[in-house]
């Protein structure tokens, strides 16, 4: 039996996942019908192969550990065309025999399963125009000055009911928000020097944490904060806001111009094999990646990649900063400690090595005897560190199942 909650607003009113799974085990009671496992989900429906409890009934079925569905609607099954499809293709395959809801079934037969398949089709056309009529209301809600969404820092979002979606200051952080762009386009501070004195002065955000660095030239770059402001972001849709400015346009243009002196965006043109992969042992940012070439006396040149702390988390952060080659010698020592298990990928190694021996006998002409040459998945794993591309070295790193961690030039698992 599958029961979903519906998240949709016309479904407000609907039963809720306990109440359609006691209605449906009274009705299998009635019918003699044997439920095998009750299944309950409630994630949103309208996404294709986006839910991992139907996707896993739909393997179940598949592999014969099924044959039937009872569940309350047939909306509760799908509300796009992709899951509807791999429903009736199920049952096109005679492997779901039949779908019972409280007042319909729908069978291998030509008359239930377009029925079924219309029930379908309706739930997604009201979520498509549902999408229609949300998309004209934000529109309004922008055309009369406010600004869909929570609040950015320095603003809170109004909870009365008869002035539900407005904005309104907050009165214990826009002194701080004003202070920041006053110090940056006044005294002409960076914004790590902004960051700093944040964190000197124990300033949090409304959730109750601090801004990051990246945060905080977010925030200096947010012309909300004088009036104004884009919906959706990217759009170029601007409207004229309602809400009280914090700071004037001028300060705010001359705020633009100062950061653009301090702040250069690290644009990565190169694709480094480990970046995103592990984070700082120190502060818990990430880790990036940068080259460094040495001109050699033959006139030739060699080429180092370092990988160190973003320091988003934390700039003073004095995590020491690791050769790549002496990185992959880290994870090395580190794949030899592991079990196949936690490394999450024993199988495909497996295979790996498989089809390895298959090209030596079948292209090599290796004798029969040589056919099971003896290889370790760790010795392999290794060799993709060393020689792999650096889509094999991230496969095979993020199948791990533990977080890597660089700390004092040593790696370790989280």
């Amino acid at each position: 039996m599958y029961a979903r909650k519906s998240t949709e607003e016309e479904d407000r009113q609907a039963l809720s996942i306990d109440s359609q799974v006691r209605e449906m085990t009274q009705l299998a009671e009635r019918e003699g019908l044997y439920i095998a496992e009750i299944k309950r989900e409630a994630h949103s429906s309208k996404e294709v192969g986006q839910r991992a409890v139907f996707n896993e009934l739909l393997a179940e079925i598949r592999r014969g550990k099924f044959n039937g569905i009872l569940t309350w609607a047939p909306d509760r099954l799908s509300r796009n065309a992709g899951d509807l499809g791999a429903v009736v293709d199920l049952i096109d395959q005679g492997k779901l025999l039949e779908i019972r809801t409280y007042t319909q079934k729908f069978t291998n037969n030509p008359n239930e399963k377009f029925m079924l398949m219309i029930l379908g089709s309706q739930a997604k056309l009201e979520n498509d125009q549902k999408v229609i009529n949300v998309k004209r209301g934000l529109r309004a809600r922008c055309e009369l000055g406010w600004r869909p969404g929570p609040a950015p820092t320095g603003y809170l979002n109004e909870n009365h009911l008869d002035r539900r979606g407005q904005i309104r200051i907050d009165p214990k952080r826009s002194i701080t928000v004003r202070q920041i762009f006053e110090k940056v386009g006044n005294d002409n501070w960076s914004g790590r020097q902004v960051y700093k004195w944040l964190r000197k002065i124990g300033f949090k955000t409304k959730n109750g944490k601090g801004l990051v660095l990246a945060n905080v030239y977010l925030l200096l770059r947010n012309p909300f904060y004088y009036g104004e402001f884009e919906y959706p972001a990217g759009s170029d849709t601007w409207y004229q806001g309602k809400h009280q400015p914090i700071i004037t346009k001028e300060l705010f243009d001359r705020v633009q111009a100062s950061i653009q002196d301090h702040y250069i965006p690290k644009i990565e043109s190169k694709e480094f094999a480990f970046t995103k992969l592990i984070k700082c042992g120190y502060c818990e940012s990430g880790i990036t990646a940068d080259e460094k070439f040495k001109r050699l006396k033959d006139g030739g040149t060699n080429r180092h990649v370092y990988y160190m702390c973003t320091r988003g988390k934390g700039v003073e952060c004095k995590n020491p900063p690791l050769n790549e080659k002496d990185l992959i010698e880290e994870l090395s020592n580190l794949l030899g400690t592991l079990d196949m298990d936690e490394l999450g990928m024993k199988e495909k190694i497996c295979e790996e090595i498989s089809r390895y021996n298959r090209f030596r006998i079948g292209v090599l002409g290796m004798k029969t005897k040589e056919r099971n040459a003896d290889i370790d998945p760790r010795d392999y794993a290794k060799y993709l560190l060393r020689e792999g591309t650096i889509t094999e070295k991230r496969e095979m790193l993020a199948c791990l199942k533990s977080r890597l961690v660089l700390k004092d030039r040593k790696i370790l698992l989280d």
